[in-house]
């Protein structure tokens, strides 16, 4: 014993590093942890995009127990919720409702509030581990396993092991809790106009294992890979794909890709599945294809290239998100423009379209049909273009 502790020194511990030893030993910690969020509660418990090995998903759970004290069912619980009510007075952590500040700064507060509501917890905490460990350890003390690492720290580093620990504590309250929940609601940008205000910030990319792509995951939550543009890096996915394969990762769901048969002249009922299938990515296709390069001409030819970023962005919001000085400007384009006016109303039809969720399939079918042969007579050169593509939508393989 007394040989075990020659080397300790109650101020350095066991360990005595250089500074940036410890900076890159901080580095991993918590990179371990953010992995363990993103991977396990998130995509793996949460939205069952992904099966893990048993053994790979007990050391997540075991990690998660001793840097953050989070009980998995909680953690999930509050989540789907999340999912369930965004952007309304019951989402647990919406800065819309709730303002920036208040979850930027007391994220892991309002968490905690939620977690502690019993019908949260039955309602949207099931299918979550119920084992032995769980209910005896994990879930019964929390705060062991905080406390545990902090000795664990202590004994290593000495007094760098006690900041270190701190650093581990305010890691997932503060990135996942205060900044993915808050400004990845409020600022960034966006790949889909999916229903919420959910954005996408890569610059975390490194920091947050992939959850930095928010809209993404809001377009497609049940998908295990968050990136969607060959530039976006998902670091959560990368890791899923080196388990997968060691054979310690199955993955199960992700986002639907669009396929298009080419050759295909008229809508039938496949290709109404597959555009309400990949509903977000046809819009976003829409986009780009006739509402961007509409803009574009239509300003060209009235040279209006003052204000055109922001025009774009209002073509493709929700007017009722809208304020009323935005709402006057995007009127006042669209009444200067007639093409313009032609690409927006065929745009809030299509979107109409896949809204109306008690029309039977005939109904869509027809709906589907009427709009393409409508769009292909406005004479719009970019909305004749699409509607064609737009047929050849399939669930089937080309």
């Amino acid at each position: 014993m007394a040989a075990l502790f020659s080397g300790f020194s109650w101020y350095a511990g066991w360990v005595d590093l250089p500074w940036w030893g410890y900076l890159l030993t901080g580095f991993v910690l918590t990179h371990i942890t953010i992995v363990s969020v993103t991977v396990f509660l998130h995509r793996h418990q949460a939205h069952r995009a992904l099966d893990l090995h048993p053994a790979i998903s007990h050391f997540f759970r075991f990690w998660l127990w001793l840097t953050t004290g989070t009980i998995t069912r909680e953690w999930v619980a509050v989540h789907r919720k999340h999912h369930a009510k965004c952007e309304t007075p019951e989402d647990p952590h919406s800065p819309q409702t709730r303002g920036i500040r208040t979850v930027l700064w007391r994220g892991a507060e309002l968490y905690r509030r939620e977690a502690d509501k019993a019908d949260t917890l039955s309602q949207y905490g099931h299918a979550t581990p119920d084992d032995w460990l769980e209910r005896k350890l994990y879930s019964r003390f929390s705060l062991l396993g905080i406390a545990i690492m902090l000795v664990i720290d202590y004994l290593l580093f000495g007094f760098f092991g006690v900041a270190l620990w701190a650093v581990q504590m305010l890691w997932i309250p503060f990135w996942a809790a205060g900044v993915i929940n808050g400004i990845g609601h409020w600022w960034g940008y966006r790949n889909y106009e999916t229903p919420d205000a959910s954005r996408n910030i890569t610059w975390l990319a490194l920091l947050v294992g992939g959850e930095e792509l928010h809209n993404n995951h809001h377009a497609f939550a049940s998908s295990a890979r968050f990136s969607m543009r060959r530039w976006e890096f998902d670091l959560g996915w990368a890791y899923i794909c080196m388990m997968q394969a060691l054979g310690l990762a199955r993955v199960k769901k992700l986002a639907p890709s669009p396929r298009i048969l080419p050759g295909k002249e008229r809508v039938d009922m496949d290709t109404v599945k597959a555009v309400v299938v990949a509903r977000f990515h046809v819009m976003s296709d829409y986009a780009r294809q006739v509402l961007w390069p509409v803009l574009r001409q239509d300003c060209r030819e009235g040279e209006c290239r003052q204000g055109l970023r922001r025009i774009r962005h209002l073509l493709v919001r929700d007017p009722d998100t809208m304020d009323a000085r935005s709402r006057g400007l995007l009127e006042g384009v669209l009444q200067r423009f007639a093409n313009l006016r032609i690409a927006y109303q065929y745009r809030n039809r299509l979107q109409q379209i896949w809204n109306r969720s008690a029309a039977s399939h005939d109904t869509l079918l027809k709906a589907l049909q009427d709009w393409c042969q409508q769009a292909e007579a406005t004479g719009v050169r970019a909305l004749q273009d699409f509607a064609q593509r737009l047929k050849g939508y399939s669930l089937q393989t080309a």
